[in-house]
């Protein structure tokens, strides 16, 4: 599913970039057929963030936000910003560097969850894997249309937050995981959002 992804974005951005209306591709089925997949890719994704919640809320009886968000004061946690996807006058450089930047950091501090659930490090490899693909992916098509890229380096090199008390981990990877699906909320609205025009 990666690879329609990065040629959905690519057309996106070349559509972007040179003025051409969407609604143009509206009929087009293969245009349709990439946003049906990506839509389905994104959806897999929030359902493995999804499953990694359940677990959390299971595991630690931790469950809803808006009984921790005094813990999360006392917590150094990094916001990932989004806001060029949602404007209406959406720069589509910008907007694809910032996911890349959010998958970055996201990818990173998912190791702080395998640390909390390492009956479940499966699952959080996958996910690694999933967005590490995708980030390249984007590059590679923002390289292909001559836009600027930052070339992160493949190790993570971003330290992980550090927690004084299992209780402060527990409830860190509660938000990482709550921050990262709000995040692929955001993707997954663009995406519906073109495959309506």
């Amino acid at each position: 599913p990666a690879g329609g992804l990065a040629l959905l974005l690519g057309v996106l951005l070349w559509r972007a970039l040179h003025g051409a209306p969407l609604t143009e591709l509206s009929g087009d089925q293969d245009f349709q057929l990439f946003l049906q997949r990506n839509l389905e890719f994104t959806r897999k994704i929030r359902g493995d963030v999804a499953a990694l919640q359940r677990v959390v809320c299971d595991t630690f009886q931790l469950c809803k936000e808006d009984e921790l968000l005094l813990v999360r004061q006392d917590l150094d946690m990094a916001q990932v910003p989004l806001e060029q996807c949602h404007r209406r006058t959406f720069q589509a450089e910008t907007c694809f560097s910032q996911i890349r930047a959010g998958l970055r950091v996201y990818r990173g501090s998912l190791a702080t969850i395998r640390a909390l659930l390492p009956g479940h490090a499966g699952l959080v490899e996958t996910l690694q894997l999933d967005m590490a693909n995708l980030s390249s992916n984007i590059q590679q098509q923002m390289e292909d249309l001559g836009l600027a890229t930052v070339t992160y380096p493949t190790e993570n090199q971003d330290p992980l937050p550090t927690f004084s008390t299992d209780f402060h981990h527990q409830v860190g990877g509660f938000f990482i995981l709550a921050n990262f699906q709000r995040f692929l909320e955001t993707a997954y609205r663009a995406l519906r959002h073109l495959a309506s025009l």
